[in-house]
């Protein structure tokens, strides 16, 4: 199992972005979470098989037919702890 933490740019909120990503992670049995940030991005952790996490990192640079990826900035996610599922938590 890989954790990768995903910071997604450009017009991505109000477009259904968040719940495209869950619904793609659980496709994909990817876990982890979503949320928007106050900044206009939305930040992901997601947990899965290598191969399945950059299948859902491919589709976070293209996301929902609403929106317009400017760029996906990805980071390895130390020190998190397993999730079990994959939620859409608040905006921060």
């Amino acid at each position: 199992m890989m954790s990768r933490q995903i910071r997604v740019s450009g017009r991505v909120q109000g477009v259904g972005y968040r719940v495209s990503l869950q619904h793609e992670a659980r496709k994909l049995g990817v876990s982890g979470w979503v949320r928007n940030r106050s900044d206009g991005t939305v930040e992901a952790l997601l947990q899965g098989s290598p191969h399945a996490v950059d299948a859902l990192t491919a589709w976070a640079r293209r996301g929902p037919a609403g929106a317009k990826v400017a760029d996906v900035a990805t980071s390895r996610a130390e020190h998190e702890p397993a999730h079990a599922g994959f939620e859409l938590r608040p905006t921060v």
